[in-house]
């Protein structure tokens, strides 16, 4: 595993693994246990409007166990963090979901029962991270037993990297500080599915 990779995981790794200061020490399975799933290609023709989705949408508290089907999944994290374009702003994929000055700080990790997963969006596919059911540890309740949680985690350090992030001065702190309120929330938070 490359430096980047193994920085890249570690927030997830220690929220997931319960390995983090003040949580309790278990030995994590490796993620060579797990294979990587390769993902079928978004459907993005068809469906409801936006607007149609948006006007149905409602909460439901009793979460079926049943595994997703595999096109729903795909779609799922497609529509969350995947490409949609092969270049979008600085040189970079085009994503579905906006980003300062592209900068893509936005890392999916999937918590399915067998383990940890990093979404990739390009040849979209699952890395495995960590091996073993973990989705209980992403909240009481029905997120303990849904089949698939999402975590959404924050890279700051994307705010240096690329062409146009240090024109932009993204990567000074003082600019950070306006992006973290917005990432907060959303970086600490799993949804379950």
């Amino acid at each position: 595993m490359s430096r980047r990779t193994f920085v890249k995981t570690l927030p997830a790794l220690t929220v997931l693994s319960g390995t983090g200061a003040g949580l309790a020490q278990e030995t994590t399975p490796s993620p060579k246990s797990l294979d990587p799933i390769p993902l079928l290609k978004p459907q993005t023709e068809g469906g409801k409007s936006v607007l149609a989705a948006l006007q149905e949408r409602r909460t439901h508290r009793n979460i079926r166990p049943d595994p997703l089907p595999p096109q729903t999944l795909s779609n799922l994290l497609w529509a969350a963090f995947g490409v949609n374009r092969e270049r979008g702003a600085f040189g970079k994929a085009g994503r579905t979901a906006a980003s300062a000055s592209n900068s893509q700080e936005m890392d999916l990790y999937v918590a399915l029962p067998q383990g940890v997963y990093l979404y990739e969006a390009g040849p979209p596919r699952l890395a495995p991270v960590v091996a073993g059911d973990v989705r209980v540890r992403a909240g009481r309740g029905a997120a303990a037993t849904a089949p698939v949680n999402i975590f959404f985690v924050a890279d700051l350090t994307h705010f240096d990297q690329g062409p146009g992030q240090p024109d932009r001065n993204i990567g000074h702190p003082e600019v950070q500080k306006g992006y973290r309120l917005t990432l907060h929330g959303s970086s600490s938070h799993a949804t379950a599915l």
